[in-house]
């Protein structure tokens, strides 16, 4: 497809949808539509972009066509269904993660696609400014090979608001109903960021606890990891920490053979040459992910290259993901 143009749609209209759409622009690639169940949302989202063709039925939208590539930024029931009707009209699939809610329905899906159409996971952390450039240190050989790695997750987007309702519950109300929460919502991601940074992990050991008030899913997770040649990782997360910030913030450290790589929050160091510590931007360069991942996406179908977050990657994440509730104790669902 490298001299055929390239048109993509968008299925979801949610506050995600606001960095997919910049990221199309950015990638050059025109979006002709817009689908969303709730009309009022696609329009509003369309208006914003200049897109004139605004549905409600992914159906409707399918069967009208006029575009090479689908854009799934729906709620992850969507996800499976959406996919499917993509598949069978020949349309490129960029899904966002996870693919679905348990690794089962994933992999049926993943057979259901099979080599029809190219199928890429939206899992941007990794493209994440701050993550890229622990990336390339280890890429560059700056602390040798990897040995050791913990990261840390910190939030108080769960915590009771004098003013309202916890920060994450009104920016994203369908937590309300989520029984698997931060693994499975937000430390999916800190799990492939660590696949990628230290190669393949199984899970040891795993604990989950529900500090916040009133909800079914867990804030609270500490997980034991595996991986090559005796590496030890480690996973820990809560967004209900009091006095941390409402979006969380990470701590990653990676203890390599020569030297010991550091990112806190928004800087990254070796420990020892704390003074030349490379800062980012992370509010300022919070789109680059989104950036990166569609990129990715359009330059692998246009160039029959692979994806970055190809869907056979991404089903191993998810099997960590899945993983991790299974060394809590907790019955994955069929």
């Amino acid at each position: 497809m490298a001299d055929a143009p390239l048109r993509a749609a968008i299925f979801g209209a949610g506050m995600i949808s606001l960095y997919h759409l910049r990221a199309w622009q950015t990638a050059g690639v025109p979006v002709v539509a817009v689908c969303d169940p709730a009309r009022d949302k696609a329009e509003a989202r369309a208006r914003e972009f200049g897109i004139h063709r605004v549905y409600t039925d992914a159906s409707d939208l399918f069967d009208d066509g006029g575009f090479e590539l689908a854009d799934i930024a729906a709620s992850v029931e969507a996800h499976a269904p959406l996919t499917r009707l993509a598949a069978d009209h020949g349309v490129h699939v960029m899904l966002q993660k996870p693919m679905t809610r348990t690794v089962a329905k994933a992999e049926a899906l993943v057979d259901y696609v099979g080599e029809r159409v190219r199928f890429m996971v939206h899992e941007n952390y990794r493209f994440r400014p701050h993550y890229m450039t622990v990336r390339r240190w280890i890429d560059a050989g700056r602390i040798g090979r990897p040995r050791h790695a913990a990261i840390t997750v910190r939030g108080s987007g769960l915590c009771p608001r004098p003013e309202g309702e916890p920060f994450l519950l009104e920016r994203q109300p369908y937590l309300r109903l989520f029984e698997r929460n931060l693994v499975f919502e937000t430390m999916i991601h800190h799990l492939d960021v660590l696949r990628l940074l230290v190669g393949p992990l199984q899970v040891v050991a795993a604990r989950l606890n529900r500090l916040a008030m009133g909800l079914p899913g867990e804030d609270t997770a500490s997980i034991l990891l595996a991986g090559p040649d005796g590496l030890i990782a480690t996973a820990d997360g809560c967004i209900c920490a009091p006095g941390y910030p409402p979006l969380h913030g990470d701590r990653l450290e990676v203890v390599g053979t020569e030297a010991t790589v550091v990112m806190d929050y928004n800087r990254v160091f070796l420990v020892g040459d704390e003074e030349n510590a490379v800062e980012v931007d992370l509010l300022g360069r919070y789109q680059e992910c989104f950036d990166h991942a569609i990129g990715d996406f359009v330059a692998g179908v246009r160039d029959g290259t692979s994806f970055e977050t190809d869907r056979l990657d991404n089903l191993e994440t998810l099997r960590l993901m899945e993983s991790v509730y299974a060394a809590a104790g907790l019955e994955v669902a069929p």
